[in-house]
């Protein structure tokens, strides 16, 4: 089992920058693959970013050269910096872990909201 416990969400102007935080527990040597993914009201959840153990990267079209994904695999952590955010980045970030045997695990999500 992983437990994931996401910091970072709040309220900030468009244009500005918020870093995400997801921090994992219990059983780390099953974890592959980190990530975020989002929901916005009325939509489906979908991809942020992912990360794999060795620093290969995968980004969304809507968020490729605003936001970087990285990973200290010594503090088992995922951060997600988001930069020129945009009222459309308003959602419910997720963390996300895929374990090596394909199972995932999410954290309880953390509310982002770009507005003036």
């Amino acid at each position: 089992q992983v437990q994931l416990v996401e910091s970072g969400g709040g309220l900030v102007q468009p244009g500005g920058s918020l870093r995400l935080s997801c921090a994992a527990s219990g059983t780390i040597s099953i974890i592959n693959i980190m990530g975020w993914y989002r929901q916005a009201p009325g939509k489906e959840r979908e991809l942020v970013a992912t990360i794999t153990r060795s620093g290969g990267t995968n980004y969304a079209a809507s968020v490729k050269g605003r936001s970087t994904i990285s990973r200290d695999n010594a503090k088992n952590t995922v951060y997600l910096q988001m930069n020129s955010l945009k009222p459309e980045d308003t959602a419910v970030y997720y963390c996300y872990v895929l374990s090596f045997a394909r199972r995932e695990f999410w954290g309880q999500g953390t509310q982002v909201t770009v507005s003036s």
